[in-house]
């Protein structure tokens, strides 16, 4: 049998900013391959609803609000989910934001707040977990963007957190390998969250992003899905520190 298997079923799997945008979209979409969801996100009416949709597919939703920013917080929501579950079978580091600054207007505040959303929280929750995956193995999946590997209009913050995301998926790679805990990436172009949902309201705007995207259009997100049940999945298990850009060819053309 050369067809691998694609499917999560009766694993579980620890998302973070699974309350809305792609973090939900990821959540659902990995629960109807089969898998049971740990919800994180500060806001727990978000990750409520989300859990909801979970349930109605037939798999178990654990919510747990948190500020992913607080490193306590952090160790405290993965200590409380592992009593809760004997085995988290894969992580997906979601969870950032964005404050549009050019850098001349970055302010020490705008920098601490992005990095510690962005790349603190990631890596945090990747160390907890990975401390538990040592005698388990496991996934971690990152959702970094194109932005770290091109230079776009995102404010140098935001690209920095997310470059910083993919080397750090390929050094976590490295040194976890051994003990069969897989790192990868997905690195995001423009998709349809509450977040670029104004953005692409300007008509002007999103030509450009159309313009320079050989599909020519924004993605949408049951698109990041299935990349992200592949990464996830035994399909992937020989594929670590490697970051899949879903971005309708964006990055081999550029500005």
């Amino acid at each position: 049998m050369y067809l691998p298997s694609f499917s999560l079923t009766d694993q579980t799997f620890l998302i973070t900013g699974a309350g809305r945008g792609i973090g939900r979209a990821l959540a659902i979409g990995m629960a109807e391959a089969g898998a049971d969801i740990i919800l994180v996100a500060r806001t727990e009416r978000d990750l409520t609803e989300t859990a909801q949709e979970i349930e109605r597919l037939g798999r178990t939703a654990y919510i747990f609000p948190c500020d992913i920013t607080d490193r306590k917080q952090v160790v405290e929501t993965v200590a409380r989910a592992y009593e809760q579950v004997p085995q988290i079978d894969g992580l997906v580091n979601n969870a950032g934001m964005n404050i549009r600054s050019k850098a001349l207007d970055v302010t020490e505040d705008e920098w601490e707040t992005i990095q510690q959303t962005n790349l603190k929280s990631a890596f945090f929750f990747a160390q907890e977990i990975g401390k538990r995956m040592q005698e388990t193995g496991g996934s971690i999946l990152n959702i970094a963007s194109v932005a770290g590997h091109v230079a776009l209009r995102t404010g140098v913050v935001y690209a920095t957190t997310k470059a910083a995301m993919i080397q750090m998926t390929k050094v976590l790679a490295l040194e976890w390998g051994p003990r069969n805990i897989r790192v990868n990436a997905i690195g995001p172009w423009y998709f349809k969250t509450p977040l670029t949902e104004p953005l692409l309201k300007d008509s002007t705007y999103l030509q450009e992003i159309v313009d320079v995207t050989p599909l020519g259009r924004v993605g949408e997100l049951e698109e990041l899905v299935g990349p992200a049940v592949f990464l996830s999945s035994a399909a992937a298990r020989y594929v670590t520190g490697q970051t899949l850009y879903v971005d309708g060819g964006m990055t081999i053309k550029g500005f």
